[in-house]
């Protein structure tokens, strides 16, 4: 069936920007390497001076791989991409090219549907409303902090938790985001991560290992769960089971 010109126009342009992408951080990589080699040898690796963050900030940065900064987007601004986000459950907004995912035991359910059947939004890039995330000034301000000023948004997530269906098919294992990325300089990628709503272990919050940024990436599969598992929620095969683990218990609008 032949999709409309305007369906393969947006389709070109899009790949046209992906492949515009990848050959972007080609060259910034052997751009970086000089830098990257001295920065590896000093103090900090993964922050830039001259940012909005204090020396104690980006030395627990450092040395945990992860910072929390309280009260960083407006309750309103969420709400904005709230209601964004339940239009695109409901089908009232169709993006081209943007994923929306189900999980994998609710997906089955004739009963679920709309925001309860959805546990996430990828590459909302695509859609100009969710794009605004991306662009707030108090966002960039802190991603300036370990990128540099020249940023691209490489990989987007809307993530709903609705409650899990009895199945525990809501975890995803411990896992590295590294993994998922092809592209480098691995000291100059960095997650911007905001709490819609308030999070704990209870409605399920996001779990790290500090340190372990510093490590090298690990072999991922998916873990062996009975119920099944979402696709792609690989995690690390193996992994010291007595870590230290953080549960970050976040307020809304909090960001890390």
């Amino acid at each position: 069936k032949s999709s409309s010109p305007f369906s393969r126009q947006l389709f070109s342009t899009i790949l046209a920007q992906r492949l515009e992408i990848s050959n972007y951080y080609i060259l910034s990589y052997s751009q970086y390497k000089t830098s990257i080699d001295n920065a590896q040898q000093s103090e900090f690796r993964f922050s830039l001076p001259n940012g909005n963050i204090t020396k104690e900030q980006r030395q627990s940065y450092e040395k945990n791989g992860f910072l929390v900064i309280r009260h960083l987007v407006k309750p309103e601004t969420l709400e904005h991409f709230r209601k964004r986000f339940q239009d695109v459950c409901t089908g009232k907004v169709k993006v081209l090219g943007m994923t929306v995912m189900k999980d994998v035991a609710i997906a089955k359910s004739e009963f679920a549907s709309g925001e309860k059947a959805i546990t996430k939004i990828q590459d909302f890039t695509l859609d100009d409303e969710l794009f605004k995330y991306c662009c707030l000034p108090e966002i960039v301000e802190y991603v300036e902090n370990f990128t540099g000023p020249n940023i691209i948004a490489m990989h987007t997530m809307l993530i709903n938790k609705p409650p899990d269906p009895g199945t525990q098919t809501s975890r995803h294992p411990l896992h590295q985001d590294l993994y998922y990325f092809p592209f480098r300089p691995a000291n100059r990628i960095v997650c911007a991560w905001t709490a819609m709503e308030k999070v704990n272990r209870q409605n399920g919050c996001l779990v790290v290992i500090p340190g372990s940024h510093t490590g090298e990436l690990e072999p991922h599969q998916y873990p062996d769960w009975n119920g099944g598992v979402n696709k792609m929620y690989h995690g690390i095969q193996k992994f010291d089971p007595n870590a230290e683990r953080i549960h970050l218990e976040m307020e809304t609008g909090k960001n890390l």
